[in-house]
């Protein structure tokens, strides 16, 4: 899939953030990602509806001087994380949350962001091209990090492509760095805007 010449939406290293309000979920991300390696491959989605969710993943966290989304295999644990109803997946986006306040019958997150994202690119987000994709995935993520925009599914479902993503074994081995045993106890130690955090405590780690 090719990357856009412009900046992620985020750097790493605030997309982390994200992911922290799933450290607590009844299903936890290690659990999604070991029913993957047993099973092989998540249960199959439409065509389209497949494409828009790599292409998100991929708008999200794009490949740098290490692998991003895609290649980590972000979007097989985001289909099984929401089948499983990891972050309250089970339950259907809130309806007000649809552009025009009505969601269609059955709608699920997915069919949220496809829906809002086709409207934000005007008409086929799919078909736009990527500076209006990137455009479009921008203003929904300002909006939903807007007040008022608590309620935002875009909240949930970047917080999985994150949590997906630093759970797995790319972003915890590459992206992050691991010392099993880190050795002596620095109570408070230098951080520069270029370092890494640790893979075996990422979500412990202040980036305030």
């Amino acid at each position: 899939m090719p990357n856009i010449d412009s900046p992620p939406i985020a750097s790493r290293r605030h997309l982390l953030r994200a992911g922290l309000a799933l450290a607590g979920a009844a299903v936890t991300p290690a659990q999604v990602w070991a029913q993957l390696a047993q099973a092989g491959a998540p249960p199959p989605l439409p065509a389209r509806m497949r494409q828009l969710l790599e292409r998100v993943c991929d708008l999200t966290i794009p490949d740098t001087a290490t692998p991003g989304a895609v290649k980590a295999g972000v979007p097989d644990f985001i289909i099984l994380a929401l089948q499983h109803g990891l972050s309250h997946t089970d339950r259907p986006p809130p309806a007000d949350q649809f552009s025009g306040g009505a969601a269609p019958a059955g709608a699920g997150w997915l069919d949220w962001l496809r829906f809002e994202l086709d409207l934000k690119a005007g008409g086929n987000f799919l078909a736009a091209k990527p500076a209006v994709q990137a455009k479009a995935l921008a203003d929904l993520d300002a909006a939903a990090y807007a007040k008022g925009g608590e309620k935002s599914p875009w909240r949930t479902l970047k917080g999985l492509i994150v949590t997906g993503y630093y759970t797995s074994e790319i972003g915890g081995s590459q992206e992050l760095f691991f010392e099993l045993v880190p050795g002596r106890f620095d109570p408070d130690v230098p951080v520069g805007p270029n370092d890494r955090a640790w893979s075996n405590d990422w979500t412990a780690v202040d980036f305030g």
